[in-house]
């Protein structure tokens, strides 16, 4: 079983930049394709994007579109979110998460069988 760690969260200016990263320990990570899902209080949790096993193939869910960039390392094990742009309403818990489901059709936190515990990013206006 994957763990997973994300880290890189924290207090962002809305119009900058942040970065998150997911290294990953107990397996080999280019056998996952990967995801990172955000959920805020009261909101269920909503798909941001996922990046195949090779990271060839990127997707995102509609509020990360044009503004965040999934990429992975898999020489490094580990996978990352590249946040431009924030605004107030991205404020949530960041969560990376890794599934043995093609990524073509894996956006719903049930496709994706191991998560890290969350990273919290706050966005000030």
């Amino acid at each position: 079983q994957v763990q997973l760690v994300e880290s890189g969260g924290g207090l962002v200016q809305a119009g900058g930049s942040l970065s998150l990263s997911c290294p990953a320990s107990g397996a080999t990570l280019s056998t996952y394709g990967m995801g990172w899902f955000r959920q805020s209080p009261g909101k269920e949790r909503e798909f941001a994007a996922a990046i195949s096993r090779g990271g060839a193939r990127t997707y995102y869910g509609n509020s990360a579109k044009g503004r965040f960039t999934i990429s992975r390392d898999n020489a490094k094990n580990m996978v990352l979110l590249h946040m431009t742009t924030p605004k107030p309403e991205d404020k949530a818990v960041y969560y990376c998460a890794a599934t043995r489901r093609p990524t073509s059709t894996s956006n719903s936190p049930d496709d994706f069988g191991s998560w890290g515990h969350g990273t919290q990013v706050t966005v000030s206006s």
